[in-house]
């Protein structure tokens, strides 16, 4: 999400269930299956929140990359390396991420990244990475200014070439959210509230230039304070102006409790966010008036397609203590995006360190069909694939209602 992916909920719940019933997992630092006598070890650095109010998205990403690895040794994907993989947790804050970035920079068999979770991290981790030439592959960070820098809009240009990520960004989910309540659910009038972070401000930004230009009206705009746990004021500021939907940019640990606050107080309307809502402690958290509400996320639902069969058969038979929540699949492409540019950098190379430059390079024509689709990355660095979906709170869970293809 930005911050930042997607697989249905109805599918997460599925496999939380199943690893109630199993054992835990590997919980952080370095993992991996021990490779051949006499091989050489790479290691996939994973930066994500692994405790806090979003370790849920965090953990699932991480045992995703922990997934793709093991199978590509079980499979001995690189010939003469075994890979294996060193998770940090960021706590979604930006100086702990970048102290991660710096911790894995300095280790020598560290060849690439996957994370972050948030893009107000990764805004301090890729300097971090990049001073190290070490690629890094996102699978929830959808600020635009991550790889096409602060004027995007009118001057894109590519920062960080170690930068890539499997998911859209907030300039396409934004508007694509701003398309579905204007077109097809017919609503005109909204309000708008975002937490001040990256990702929220960003979201709610594309969201609101898309709905004006649409011809929508907004009627209200507000902030939170992302440490607020009552938001009776902001709701008091929004309520008379009688907005049909409240478009909400940030993360679900506040945007439950909003919902849940602003109903209580009689607004009773849709709350709609990005990927950063879909999760299914939004639902337990925003309680049984949360029906109604809606969340964007980058993708089909994973467990409607055909290429995600095998990866949910796989990870439950892992029986790892979370489910890979909303960004899993989408880490998964990314650990198995590095894995391939790995095939080529590590060929010859006669250490992980003199391999990360050469994977960079290699990242850049990496294409492959993946669990959410192809895999493949554009001139900044960004994913080729522009569908997304829909999601609306229906009987306690997340319930897919619109996948399409954005279109300008």
């Amino acid at each position: 999400m930005s911050q930042r992916s997607v697989v249905a909920v109805g599918a997460s719940m599925l496999v939380a269930s199943l690893a109630l019933a199993g054992c835990g997992t590997r919980d952080g630092g370095d993992s991996g299956t021990s490779g051949d006598s006499g091989n050489k070890v790479a290691k996939i650095g994973v930066i994500a929140p692994l405790s806090g109010d979003l370790a849920a998205l965090g953990k699932g990403i991480q045992h995703s990359v922990e997934l793709a690895v093991k199978q590509a040794n079980e499979k001995k994907a690189i010939p003469g390396w075994t890979l294996e993989v060193s998770a940090q947790d960021d706590e979604a804050k930006p100086d702990v991420g970048k102290n991660a970035a710096t911790k894995l920079s300095g280790d020598a068999d560290v060849v690439g990244v996957v994370g972050t979770l948030n893009s107000s991290v990764a805004q301090s981790v890729q300097p971090v990475l990049d001073t190290a030439k070490i690629v890094q592959v996102s699978p929830a960070n959808t600020n635009p200014s991550l790889t096409q820098g602060a004027d995007f809009a009118t001057a894109p240009k590519r920062t960080y070439a170690g930068y890539f990520r499997t998911c859209t960004t907030d300039s396409v989910q934004g508007p694509f959210a701003a398309q579905y309540l204007f077109n097809k659910a017919g609503i005109k009038e909204v309000a708008t509230v975002h937490d001040k972070k990256t990702y929220g401000q960003g979201l709610a930004e594309a969201f609101t230039k898309e709905f004006e230009k649409l011809g929508g009206k907004i009627v209200a705009a507000e902030t939170i304070n992302p440490d607020d746990d009552k938001y009776d004021a902001v709701v008091s500021k929004i309520k008379p102006a009688n907005p049909k939907a409240v478009y909400y940019g940030g993360e679900y640990p506040q945007a439950g409790p909003f919902s849940q606050q602003m109903k209580a107080a009689g607004l009773n309307v849709p709350l709609m966010g990005g990927d950063g809502i879909y999760a299914a402690k939004y639902i337990e958290l925003a309680g049984a008036t949360a029906t109604g509400d809606l969340a964007t996320s980058v993708g089909a639902p994973t467990d409607t397609l055909a290429s995600a069969k095998d990866f949910i058969a796989a990870y439950e038979a892992e029986k790892y203590a979370e489910p890979y929540e909303a960004y899993g699949a989408y880490a998964y492409d990314a650990a198995n995006a590095i894995i391939e540019a790995l095939k080529t950098s590590l060929k010859d190379a006669k250490s992980a360190t003199d391999a990360r430059e050469a994977t960079i390079k290699a990242m850049s024509s990496v294409s492959f069909d993946g669990v959410t689709g192809k895999v493949a990355f554009d001139e900044f660095g960004d994913t080729t694939s522009r569908v997304l979906t829909v999601y609306e709170v229906a009987g306690g869970k997340w319930a897919a209602k619109d996948t399409s293809e954005f279109k300008k």
